[in-house]
Parts: C-alpha cells; sequence; structure tokens
C-alpha cells in the first residue's frame, strides 16, 4: 500500500505475486482461464462485495486441490502472516456459520461454504509498461490487488468480516475472530472521560452497517466525526494509533511499513474517533476513524452483535488510482 512515492521495497512484493499469479494462471486450463481473467482497463475490476452474493471469477469450487493451492498462495502475496491467517480463519467460519444457522433453523438464502470465494486476474502478471491486478472475493474477504509500473502495489480497500464473530457451538466453542479490532476499540472508550465520551459517541444506536458499504470511491463526510485526536489524553491517543496500525498491518509487511511512513508523515492531528451503539459488551456497536488520509469503519450490530464488518479505506489509493493517474500522465 504505497503511494507515487514507493519504496523500492514494494518490489520484492510485486515479484511475489507476479510469481504467483503466473503459476496460478499456468496451473488453469483454457476453459478456466476465460472464467479468471479479465482485461486491466474494465469496470469489473472495480467490483469487490463482502456479502455472500456471487461473484465473478473462477470459484474455488471449480479447481483441482493443486490450482486451489495456487490460488491462495496467490491471495497470500498481499497479506501479512497475521492477515493471512485471519482471512483463512474468516473462510473456515462459513463452515461453522452454516452448522449455527441449521441447528437455530435458520434459513439462509446462501449455501455456507469454503468453496464459494473467487480468484480473478486482470491484465498481464509481471507486465512492466502496463498495470496488472487480481482479486479475491467471497462471504466476509474483500482483496484486490494493482500492480503498477512493475513495482508499485496497492491493495485497498481492504476488508474483513466475520460471523460468527463467537462461536457459540462445537470444539471450538469460545473461540473469537477480529478481536483486536473490537476489544481494543471498546477499551478507548470506557477509558474516557464524562466529557469526552459525551463527545466521542455519536448515536445511542449503531447503524445496521458499514455506512461506506462497497462503493467504489469512499467519501469521509459519510461517516460521523467524534471526538478529535488532540483532545484524547498521551495514553488514549497511543491506543488510537495502535487501533490504526492494526488495520495498516493486514498489508504484507512491506506495503504496510510503506504505508505506515506515509500516513506518519502527515501526522495525526487531525484523526478522528466516533463511536456508536453502548460501550457494553454484546451489544450492537460501530466505529469510524477518520483522517485526512484514509478512513475506518467498524460495524457489529447483526445476528445479536456477533457478526463484524471492517474495512480501511483511502481516499486516493482506492484501486491504485493515484498510482495509475501518475503512471498515465507519465507513460501515455
Amino acid at each position: 500500500m504505497t503511494t507515487s512515492s514507493i519504496e523500492s521495497s514494494a518490489s520484492r512484493v510485486a515479484k511475489r505475486m507476479t510469481e504467483a499469479a503466473n503459476k496460478f494462471l499456468y496451473s488453469l486450463d483454457k476453459s478456466q482461464l476465460k472464467i479468471a481473467t479479465f482485461d486491466f482497463d474494465t469496470d469489473e475490476r472495480y467490483q469487490w462485495a463482502y456479502t455472500p452474493s456471487d461473484r465473478n471469477g473462477l470459484l474455488l469450487r471449480d479447481m483441482s486441490a493443486a490450482q486451489r493451492k495456487a490460488a491462495f498462495v496467490m491471495m497470500e502475496t498481499a497479506y501479512s502472516a497475521r492477515g493471512s491467517a485471519t482471512a483463512h480463519r474468516i473462510i473456515e467460519l462459513e463452515t461453522i456459520l452454516g452448522e449455527w444457522e441449521e441447528i437455530n433453523s435458520a434459513v439462509s438464502n446462501w449455501e455456507r461454504s469454503v468453496d464459494r470465494y473467487w480468484f480473478s486476474v486482470f491484465g498481464t502478471p509481471g507486465s512492466v509498461n502496463e498495470p496488472w491486478g487480481f482479486r479475491v472475493g467471497g462471504h466476509h474477504i474483500g482483496l484486490t490487488a494493482n500492480i503498477v509500473d512493475g513495482d508499485q502495489v496497492a491493495i485497498l480497500p481492504l476488508f474483513f468480516g466475520a460471523n460468527p464473530v463467537l462461536i457459540r457451538h462445537g470444539v471450538r466453542k469460545g473461540e473469537r475472530t477480529l478481536v483486536e479490532e473490537e476489544d481494543w476499540a471498546r477499551s478507548l472508550l470506557t477509558s474516557m472521560d464524562t466529557a469526552q465520551a459525551k463527545t466521542a459517541v455519536v448515536d445511542p444506536v449503531a447503524p445496521a452497517d458499514i455506512l461506506t458499504t462497497n462503493v467504489r470511491c469512499a467519501d469521509p463526510d459519510t461517516v460521523p466525526i467524534g471526538i478529535g485526536f488532540c483532545d484524547l489524553q498521551d495514553g488514549q491517543r497511543d491506543q488510537l494509533v495502535a487501533l490504526v496500525k492494526h488495520y495498516v498491518t493486514r498489508a504484507a509487511d512491506d506495503l504496510a511499513a510503506n504505508y505506515w511512513r506515509e500516513i506518519e508523515s502527515i501526522g495525526f492531528e487531525d484523526m478522528t474517533f466516533a463511536w456508536a451503539g453502548p460501550a457494553a459488551v454484546g451489544e450492537g456497536h460501530y466505529y469510524a476513524i477518520r483522517h485526512p488520509r484514509f478512513l475506518i469503519e467498524y460495524d457489529n450490530t447483526q445476528n445479536g452483535a456477533n457478526h463484524i464488518h471492517s474495512v480501511l479505506r483511502d481516499y486516493a489509493h482506492d484501486f491504485g488510482e493515484d498510482l495509475l493517474a501518475e503512471h498515465y500522465r507519465t507513460a501515455h
């Protein structure tokens, strides 16, 4: 996740992405290639979602075991070790969600299956003169990687969700997913004094979902403002910065380090934190972090506050738009 002032270390990630994408494509037959590949300069590249609805691309179910392995290796190039582990954990929750719905006789319009994830490649991996990218999508996984000029990489927007957050049955009963995203934000809120909390809590009722949804361009004015960074105490500021960094470091280490340097160069003085809903565990809640460069949204209201949506968006860098603008300005 870098801007046009990209550090050379991103080239290592781009190389791994290129190798993994080509291995994935080489494993496919002609009919699979037709489904999995798209031109880069199409609106399809901007399509992403976090619901269990169908996507375009090649479905895991329609791959061999070797092809699935290659697909996941490609996905993992975009994430840190923690990010990769979280992504796989989220996918595994589909089986648990299906079991829970069956236990509770809940009828779903969607099949709950770890096979319902789609993989796509845009353009030609390894091209230096033309951008390329890949996408991984399915229930609660939203990943889009864009590689420009051979060594510049963007993987925003970056979405993780979880349902259930807390597993309530079976051998994994009691396990939680996206723990820090929930606990660290609540800890920050509960550390505030009355005056601070009055500013930070913008609504006693949380919205039903993240407000930016899955639109192509995130508008910061869509989300509430809440309390300013400068109105927090030193320890609270550290808590908020740590929470932001937790979202950033979902990405591959080099990308996260580059992006974090960009954020630090801007500073945090104009950042805000807003909360909606009660602070009590188990109650529906929401928060938003606004910064001049990015925004973070989190929501946990559905299924008895056991269903998280969380995303990091960048106003200029989503889908590599800033990198592409510079590319087309200089190359064409």
